[in-house]
């Protein structure tokens, strides 16, 4: 069992930056591929940021690249999401989620991850 937990929501200025954690405990974090999904209030949940086992891929979603950076520090069982020039519309509850499975994966969809935060508020007003 991996239970994550996400942190550093709030209520920010269009422009402005935030830093979003996730910190997981249980059974071997070092091995899990991390994402971040978001949603907004009547949507579908979609796709963020991700980053593989190791580090060494990342996969963004095209609104947020450029200003959005995934990164895992796996000695603090922790995930990381930077967000800068943030924009009203990245207005969501974001969430983390881990995928314990192995072999290919451009881990972009939700049924790709077992495990899943409860989530935490974002919101850029303008």
């Amino acid at each position: 069992q991996v239970q994550l937990v996400e942190s550093g929501g709030g209520l920010v200025q269009a422009g402005g930056s935030l830093t979003l954690s996730c910190a997981a405990s249980g059974r071997t974090f070092s091995s899990y591929s991390m994402g971040w999904f978001r949603q907004a209030p009547g949507k579908e949940r979609e796709f963020v940021a991700a980053i593989s086992w190791s580090g060494g891929r990342t996969y963004y979603a095209d609104s947020v690249k450029g200003r959005f950076t995934i990164s895992r520090d796996n000695a603090k069982n922790t995930v990381y999401l930077q967000m800068n020039s943030l924009k009203p519309e990245d207005t969501a509850v974001y969430y983390c989620a881990a995928r314990a499975r192995t072999g290919s994966s451009h881990l972009q969809a939700v049924y790709e991850y077992d495990y899943w935060g409860r989530g935490t508020q974002v919101t850029v007003s303008s």
